[in-house]
């Protein structure tokens, strides 16, 4: 079986995370997309996300037309700070070692990779699907330097250039804009129902 991961706080989830896992799903033939909401990122604070059963509920809502786009809640029933190398791992013993995982990220978190916990032990355990983010760029000899191997463990897959953010989403939300067509309906209707990042 091959699997590629979406992680990240979907905080709301928005088109540009569907269209990513549609591309990576077509370019790499994997069976299943599994969106993984973190509920304890070490790079946020929890004060300032959203709760995460909002998160998860917004993920349901979001992928509920796709059946191969599936929900994982690794990262959800596990202390945190939840780091990208356990819940590879964690995968790894739910779905059994034939299964070949695909991390997807965009070149931005390519190019911090470095930064990442044990980024070494992480493409030893799954190839790396990235995508092309507009301002972004990583240097591939410096990080095979660093990680040897790793240009060997990537994939580049080729995406629409959608600049759409969650962080710009809830600003749209604070002032009143719309953000119809850039989130599912479904979404938009959960926010505005349940009063988010107001």
């Amino acid at each position: 079986m091959r699997i590629g991961v979406l992680g990240g706080t979907f905080d709301p989830p928005h088109i540009g995370h569907l269209v990513i896992a549609q591309e990576a799903m077509a370019h790499l033939e994997l069976d299943r997309v599994l969106f993984a909401p973190t509920s304890n990122p070490p790079h946020k604070r929890a004060q300032d996300l959203t709760p995460i059963q909002d998160r998860l509920e917004m993920v349901r809502l979001a992928i509920a037309q796709e059946p191969r786009f599936v929900i994982s809640r690794v990262d959800v029933d596990r202390p945190g700070p939840t780091y990208t190398v356990d819940m590879i791992r964690l995968l790894h013993r739910e779905y059994g070692d034939a299964t070949r995982f695909y991390f997807i990220m965009g070149l931005d978190s390519l190019s911090n990779i470095l930064s990442w916990r044990t980024p070494e032990d992480l493409i030893k355990l799954c190839r790396l699907a990235v995508f092309n983010r507009p301002g972004f760029s990583a240097n591939l000899d410096e990080l095979e330097r660093h990680l040897p191997g790793i240009r060997e463990r990537l994939v580049l897959i080729p995406a629409p250039a959608l600049e759409v953010s969650a962080s710009d989403l809830q600003q749209r939300v604070k002032k009143d804009e719309p953000i119809r067509h850039l989130v599912p309906d479904a979404v938009a209707a959960y926010i505005a129902e349940h009063g988010l990042y107001r």
